[in-house]
């Protein structure tokens, strides 16, 4: 899924503004070069001349720092690295983790979004790439995904 795709769909589920979306990619490194006119030009429609495609960098800031935003900073352990390539099934994870997500929360998410899995499927996208299980996140799946937890989100 395109990386500004799920930028705007974390920051409608949340309903952000743009600087709170700078604010949360900055609880992972405070001098990360992000700034609201970024944000807006991220979030623009992609036949209009100011759009700018969104980084893997910036989605991972942003996911890091939406886990510490929810969570809190977690003081007994060293900050995680950020991550380089940002996949579909790497967006779930953050966004499962993020939110407090188990297993039967996650099987009402892609219920609510009309799109059910079963836990062997579920399972699958959370192994490791290299896993004989593993199953890549595709776009659609995440795209229901996200309508899912905005439902659950916003109550609608």
């Amino acid at each position: 899924m395109i990386n500004n795709d799920v930028l705007r769909s974390i920051r409608y589920m949340l309903d952000l503004s743009d600087g709170k979306v700078v604010d949360i990619a900055r609880l992972v490194d405070p001098d990360f070069p992000l700034d609201k006119a970024t944000v807006q030009a991220f979030l623009r429609r992609e036949d209009d001349p100011e759009y700018v495609a969104c980084s893997d960098a910036v989605l991972a800031h942003v996911l890091d720092g939406l886990v510490i935003h929810r969570r809190g900073r977690n003081g007994d352990q060293p900050p995680r690295p950020v991550e380089k390539r940002i996949t579909n099934n790497i967006v779930l994870k953050k966004l499962r983790v993020a939110f407090e997500l188990k297993d039967v929360d996650l099987h009402e998410v892609f219920a609510a979004a009309g799109f059910p899995l079963s836990k062997p499927e579920m399972s699958a996208l959370f192994r490791q790439p290299g896993h004989h299980n593993y199953r890549p996140c595709g776009d659609q799946l995440l795209r229901n995904f996200l309508k899912g937890l905005t439902l659950r989100v916003r109550g609608g």
